[in-house]
């Protein structure tokens, strides 16, 4: 009688462990989901483009880094090659 006790508290142990950890999946699994439709159903912000810079603004700091070039060549930093290979990145 003592074993046929002992295998059926054990049983019920077993049991009550699966039974807590299945609720336990169920209600974090519930969570997500109740979440997932929250933010499909939460306005979604209207598409916005990203700002352009205006051709002066890039113009200008294209000149900008042509006369830093330039001063690298004149002080001897860059050779004729490096200069005009730099110039043509630039440019194109």
């Amino acid at each position: 009688m003592p074993g046929l006790l002992r295998g059926v508290a054990r049983t019920a142990v077993v049991a009550g462990t699966a039974t807590a950890v299945s609720n336990r999946v169920s209600r974090r699994q519930a969570g997500r989901w109740a979440q997932q439709d929250y933010e499909q159903q939460a306005p979604q912000p209207a598409y916005q483009p990203p700002p352009t810079q205006p051709v002066e603004d890039e113009m200008t700091a294209r000149i900008g880094q042509l006369k830093e070039l330039a001063e690298l060549k004149a002080q001897g930093v860059l050779t004729d090659e490096e200069f005009e290979a730099q110039k043509r990145r630039l440019l194109a």
